[in-house]
């Protein structure tokens, strides 16, 4: 593992923040304005201005009802904006389920594999295996992107949630990844009803108990539409609150859209727990 993402992940005394950057003509917070590449670059070199600590790269929509992409052509997103800072003095992970994707990324200088499927696809744990340094995050997922919204259940959302991700960081240390090169994320929207998102918002601390860094993504999500009745372009508020309650909760990493307003948040946030100690 490199010095750099093992010191700025696992060590950092303040939580981080994920900027996100979609290379994608659908995604369903930005609708396609960072689509082409040199408009992709300038956007993170936004972020990185705004304070972000990661970059989350993604050429493959997630966002409810999606539909997969191909690997060449999520290649084809990717990895020019990978190279473009993987020798920068920021972290950059690549938001990707597809090994092959995974490989050229790592290659390419990739710090982190952020995968939905938490590396369920075949020969994703393998790719992750012959790499010794980028770090993994695990998401939790219900079903896939394509029908993951339509009957999402749980007899105990926080049980089951923690049960999978048990098991998986049980799955990925098998086989030569150390554990403090995982990450987690609860997945919120994805499999699962505003409930649900709620009791895993309120419960982030049961996670911690499998003692690997939480990620929490709310940034801009239906979820947050639902609770205010704003349209995904004007939910900068509602945003910034769900990151500060999930870092309240346990939250290490967050991954936003609106970087200046979570850090400048944080900062308040941060401020008010020092002076606390």
């Amino acid at each position: 593992m490199t010095q750099r993402s093992l010191h700025s992940i696992h060590k950092a005394k303040q939580p981080l923040i994920m900027g996100v950057v979609n290379v994608t003509p659908d995604s369903f917070s930005d609708g396609g304005l960072f689509f082409s590449t040199e408009n992709a670059i300038e956007h993170a070199k936004k972020l990185i201005n705004e304070g972000a600590d990661i970059l989350d790269i993604g050429g493959e929509s997630t966002r409810p009802g999606s539909l997969p992409v191909g690997v060449d052509e999520e290649l084809r997103r990717v990895i020019p904006i990978i190279e473009a800072f993987a020798d920068k003095e920021i972290l950059v992970s690549v938001d990707t389920s597809k090994p092959e994707v995974m490989r050229q990324a790592i290659i390419a200088g990739v710090d982190m594999i952020n995968d939905i499927n938490a590396l369920r696809s075949s020969g994703a744990l393998e790719v992750v295996a012959k790499s010794h340094r980028v770090l993994v995050c695990l998401m939790h997922m219900q079903g896939r992107p394509a029908d993951m919204q339509d009957n999402p259940q749980y007899q105990n959302i926080l049980q089951e949630v923690y049960d999978f991700f048990e098991e998986r960081i049980q799955v990925v240390t098998a086989i030569g990844v150390s554990r403090e090169r995982l990450i987690i994320d609860p997945g919120f929207g994805f499999g699962k009803t505003l409930q649900h998102n709620l009791i895993l918002l309120n419960n982030l601390r049961h996670l911690a108990q499998l003692q690997v860094p939480l990620l929490a993504g709310l940034s801009r999500k239906s979820m947050l539409g639902a609770v205010t009745g704003n349209s995904v372009d004007q939910r900068i508020h509602e945003s910034v609150a769900a990151a500060i309650i999930a870092v309240i909760n346990g939250a290490r990493i967050v991954r936003v859209h609106d970087v200046k307003a979570t850090k400048d948040a944080l900062a308040v946030l941060n401020t008010v727990q020092e002076c606390g100690r």
